[in-house]
């Protein structure tokens, strides 16, 4: 066996002590005196025992004394494992969480919890106003602050007043703020979005039509896998490994039909385990086609160059909702570039998300609210109708005839 100890083995407990004067047994935990009951009896080693496995618990600290920055790190070692996909890898919930905890890593590190306070939490959100991030955004952030607050309450590392300071904190309200609106999340318009699909990469161009087809989600459509799409009947059903509502137990089913089994037919051509849409082959493809449109012939040294084992910035097996914006974001600013050199009016941006709304307001005008509410694999028709707009001439043309 390895002679060589772990941290917490080298680490010794607080001590089990007599205190003369008064005849008892006490701990000194994080500077503060513990008496236990008279020395050495059955009752005094019991409380000692349940002092100790709470300071254990709690990461072997104390309220009084504990900082914000040993709060952030016991915090963010509970959730990397907490908020997690599947497959183990950190889930996007973490890394918000990470993202909203900055602040306080940078200004408040050294401060005891005690004394952060409403007006710490209210100096943190005026900073992410100026910075110019949107209301309903940092009313999120600063929730997730006190989610962080609220795990140290449960944990007792923080005092249950302390939270109940920062609860009392009330949201940013629509039109009695300085942080910026958002405008509502409309449809992309179909002749914004043909245009930037021949100029993208064909994984991309592929995905972006099967939103249109299928009203799915941009987080669901990056990770088709063959093994998550059941082709056994007339309609295929894509089963999504991921997906927004999984960690309440809900199950997501995506219909496909002949259209979009076109679409993603020659996409599963190959492992089943393997992601149908991949960035590093979109790379590949593009750098192939960049030399066989070379004009001039390669030098000897660009014939012998190899990939690099390491690369910096490699390319994944996968998109996620980023990666699959961005690649969107491009195409739209080339088809932008094209245009203003024929002096063309340009398109508007749009973004993966519009996509689905295009797709349920199409449903919805087609087949009504229920149809498009299973679809979209919403729980309420209330959500539906937020994605779902209304159609605005039909009901043009009914107000003509009976207002």
């Amino acid at each position: 066996m390895s002679s060589t100890k772990t941290r917490y083995q080298t680490t010794k407990f607080p001590s089990y002590r007599h205190h003369r004067s008064s005849g008892q047994a006490v701990v000194s935990l994080a500077g503060r005196d513990h008496y236990l009951g008279r020395f050495n009896s059955a009752e005094s080693h019991r409380e000692y025992d349940r002092l100790i496995a709470e300071w254990l618990a709690g990461g072997r600290h104390h309220a009084a004394t504990l900082r914000i920055c040993e709060l952030l790190r016991a915090y963010l070692e509970h959730a990397k494992s907490y908020y997690r996909n599947p497959d183990g890898s950190p889930g996007k919930e973490f890394v918000d969480m990470r993202q909203s905890a900055i602040p306080l890593a940078e200004q408040y590190s050294r401060l005891p919890v005690t004394r952060f306070g409403p007006l710490a939490l209210k100096a943190v959100r005026q900073q992410w106003v100026e910075r110019g991030l949107a209301r309903r955004h940092i009313n999120q952030k600063i929730n997730r602050i006190r989610r962080i607050f609220r795990w140290g309450v449960e944990n007792e590392l923080v005092p249950a007043d302390v939270l109940r300071a920062l609860e009392a904190v009330a949201p940013l309200r629509m039109g009695r703020t300085d942080a910026r609106e958002t405008e509502p999340i409309e449809p992309a318009d179909e002749a914004d979005v043909l245009p930037v699909m021949q100029l993208v990469s064909r994984q991309v161009a592929a995905m972006v039509q099967l939103q249109l087809l299928t009203a799915a989600r941009p987080g669901e459509i990056v990770l088709i896998r063959p093994m998550d799409v059941d082709r056994t009947e007339e309609v295929w059903i894509y089963r999504p490994a991921r997906h927004k509502t999984a960690y309440r137990g809900h199950s997501r089913e995506i219909y496909i039909g002949p259209e979009g089994q076109r679409v993603l037919a020659p996409w599963l051509l190959r492992d089943a385990r393997s992601y149908c849409f991949s960035p590093r082959e979109a790379e590949q493809e593009r750098y192939a086609l960049r030399r066989q449109q070379r004009q001039t012939p390669m030098t000897p040294n660009h014939k012998k160059r190899k990939p690099k084992s390491k690369p910096k910035h490699a390319k994944r097996d996968a998109y996620d909702r980023d990666s699959y914006r961005r690649a969107i974001e491009y195409g739209i600013r080339l088809v932008k570039r094209e245009r203003a050199q024929q002096n063309q009016p340009p398109i508007k941006r749009w973004t993966p998300h519009q996509l689905r709304h295009t797709a349920a307001t199409k449903l919805r005008k087609q087949h009504g609210l229920d149809a498009a509410q299973k679809i979209l694999g919403h729980r309420s028709a209330d959500v539906t109708q937020i994605y779902a707009e209304v159609d605005r001439q039909r009901a043009i043309e009914i107000m003509s005839q009976t207002g």
